[in-house]
This record gives structure tokens, C-alpha cells and sequence, in this order.
């Protein structure tokens, strides 16, 4: 088998691919890449047994065959290569050569049959989303998720598919961020929860597409296509919890305040902070917030004036100042809002302007107690 094909192509494809295996496997061949030639059209494939990327290239050939190549060795050499073809050739001695226009490399191959098969979802149901859209929902409310294996769960982003639009939410049980679109529906209403490692990759590659992507789902895999891209991966399993409970309705005192003023002093203030709890706090009187911090073991403090409007009564309220930072950090918003009822109630952080017809972003930050 023989093909001939562009070295920065190649590398731009693989380099994506090369997102899915992990660095110590169990099985030796996932740490390979699937090459599988079928004339002009070169399907390359990676997996880590829970995710399978595949991506087909345009190739110079009339030959079919199917290795797998060590992903590593391949990755680095791509990389030092300027823009040239290069011709791919299985010899005879188990190894595959590739000519380049100074030079020849071998690299030992192993057999393509020993690589896992991916997953075919049986009877999908299926809905078709803007790239733009779900890489800003995903890049929205990826950082809220958990990393506790002991609730997988909540290690996900939840998908909520409905007839009058779609949700994203992830929550680690301190924060939570409810994305929603009524600009983008579904034929039939459907949940899953999507593991992060498939979420990170589908927001690096589809920053840069603004194709249509299709997602089929079943109770167990799901498969995104797009552009000459697919990736199936399993979902995690488990019921997702009732997030609408904690979200408070009722939130009579509003604050609404310049985006990054509010950031930037809370990130100032927070170096003052204790180094464990991170506590930083909010104090509103009127139309000034005053925001400060105090690390009692280390004598250090920090305190901060800030105008704002406010509607309602003069509260304290404590915060973790590393959610609030993430938080005002992943909205593209100039002004905010922050809705809040008592002290020992959940904040709620939401954008006043930035958003597209549609769109709606809830993030919800738990209170830490106040020590006075």
C-alpha cells in the first residue's frame, strides 16, 4: 500500500486526533494511530476505548489496506517537517517507509486489525447544531463541571434537548451554570450527559468551523459529524440532579456592575485572602460595594470601594473567591448582574449584555459562611 500526501495536512489532522489517547494505556495498540486507505479517501482513526475520533483526508493513490501507526513517532516527526508531500510506503519487513524531499524514515507498523472497533449507534435519535453554537455552549459551562470520580455524574456537562430549545448544565455542587438556547431546536426532547474529555476536543476543533454539526445519541454513545470529522464517545452513566431545585426564585436585592472592575478587584482582593477557603466579602450598602479579605494567620488585608447600582436591602455576604473569578471570567459580558435573597443563599451571576437573540446564560455561586 502507497500514498502520497501534504506533511502540514497531515499534521493538522493527526495533531487533532492526537488529543484522544492517553498517556499510558492499557491496551498497546490504542497507542497508534488507524490509517485505513480506500483509494483517494484516507480514514485516520484514535481511540482511548470510551472515545473514537476518526478523520478522513484526501490522499494521491489507487491502493487499499489498513495499519496502524505508532502515534508518537509519526506526531514528532510531522512536526519538523516544512510544507512538502510525502509518500507513505508498506515494505516488505513489517515497517513503513516515508520519503521526504531530503530523506527516507521507517517506522516499525502494527496490524490494523488489532484495533478496536467504534461503537455504531443503534436507532439514534438525531438533532443538528451551528458549530459557533455548541462550542459556546460547551466553553460556557465546561469549567462548572466536577472532577470527583465519586460522582461521575456531576463530572459531565448535562445536554437537555427539547422542542423549544436546548440546555447545558455542569455543576460541581458549589457552582452551577445553566446555558440555554431558544434559537436552536430539537425534534424530540432527550438528556445525556456528556463526559469532558470529548467536550474539550469538540471545543478545540469546532472554534475554528462554523459547520452544521450533527449529533446522534442513544441511551449509552453519542456521534458528532461534522466537516470531514467524527467522534463517538460513551456517555456517563447516572441520573443528573435536579438542578432547577437549587436555582432560588426569589431574589429581591440586584446588583448590577461593570464586568471587569468587579474581576479585577476581586482578583486583587483575594491575594489577602486565607489560603484554604479563599473567602472574600461583599458588602453592600446603597450604591457602594465594598469588597475585602482577611487572612487572620498571616495578619494580611485587604479592603476595596466600588460604585455600583443596587436595588434592595444593605447586606454581607461571603463568597469563595476562585468561583466568582471563574465565573466573571468566562462571560464576554461589560456589565452583570448579581441577584442575591439572604447570606447563606446561592448568588446568581448573570450577563446584562453580550448575548446573542436567544441565548441565556445562569451561573450560580454558593455563599461561604461569614466568620465576623
Amino acid at each position: 500500500m502507497k500514498f502520497i500526501v501534504s506533511s502540514s495536512y497531515l499534521l493538522k489532522q493527526l495533531q487533532v486526533l492526537g488529543g484522544v489517547i492517553n498517556n499510558s494505556n492499557t491496551l498497546p495498540i490504542l497507542d497508534n494511530f488507524l490509517f485505513e486507505l480506500d483509494g483517494n479517501s484516507l480514514t485516520v482513526s484514535a481511540s482511548d476505548l470510551e472515545t473514537t475520533m476518526m478523520s478522513k483526508l484526501e490522499v494521491e493513490s489507487e491502493d487499499q489496506g489498513t495499519i496502524a501507526l505508532p502515534a508518537r513517532l509519526l506526531l514528532d516527526t510531522l512536526k519538523t517537517f516544512p510544507e512538502q508531500p510525502l509518500t507513505f510506503t508498506q515494505e516488505e519487513n513489517n515497517t513503513v517507509e516515508i520519503s521526504s524531499n531530503h530523506g527516507k524514515y521507517a517506522l516499525a507498523y502494527a496490524d490494523g486489525a488489532e484495533f478496536p472497533n467504534a461503537v455504531s449507534l443503534e436507532d439514534p435519535s438525531v438533532v443538528k447544531i451551528p458549530g459557533g453554537v455548541l462550542a459556546t455552549a460547551i466553553s460556557n459551562t465546561i469549567f462548572a463541571s466536577g472532577n470527583d470520580d465519586l460522582r461521575p455524574v456531576m463530572s459531565g456537562v448535562f445536554f437537555q434537548f427539547a422542542t423549544d430549545g436546548l440546555t447545558f448544565v455542569a455543576t460541581d455542587a458549589h457552582k452551577l451554570v445553566k446555558y440555554n438556547r431558544t434559537d436552536v431546536t430539537a425534534s424530540q426532547t432527550a438528556e445525556f450527559i456528556m463526559p469532558k474529555k470529548p467536550l474539550n476536543l469538540l471545543k478545540s476543533i469546532l472554534g475554528a468551523t462554523d459547520d452544521e454539526v450533527t449529533v446522534a445519541y442513544n441511551d449509552s454513545n453519542a456521534r458528532y459529524t461534522f466537516d470531514n470529522v467524527e467522534l463517538i464517545c460513551r456517555l456517563i452513566d447516572g441520573k443528573y440532579p435536579n438542578y432547577e431545585a437549587v436555582i432560588p426564585k426569589e431574589n429581591p436585592n440586584r446588583l448590577t456592575i461593570d464586568r471587569n472592575q468587579f474581576l479585577n478587584s476581586v482578583r486583587r482582593v483575594s491575594i489577602f485572602s486565607n489560603k484554604t477557603t479563599h473567602q472574600i466579602r461583599l458588602k453592600i450598602a446603597g450604591a457602594e460595594l465594598n469588597i475585602s479579605a482577611e487572612d487572620i494567620d498571616y495578619s494580611n488585608k485587604a479592603e476595596e470601594r466600588l460604585t455600583c447600582d443596587y436595588q434592595g436591602d444593605d447586606m454581607q455576604i461571603g463568597f469563595n473567591s476562585r468561583f466568582l473569578t471563574e465565573m466573571l471570567n468566562n462571560m464576554n459580558a461589560n456589565d452583570v448582574s448579581l441577584e442575591m435573597s439572604l447570606p447563606n443563599r446561592a448568588g446568581i451571576l448573570t450577563p446584562i449584555d453580550g448575548l446573542d437573540e436567544g441565548e441565556s446564560v445562569t451561573m450560580l455561586v454558593m455563599p461561604v459562611m461569614l466568620n465576623n
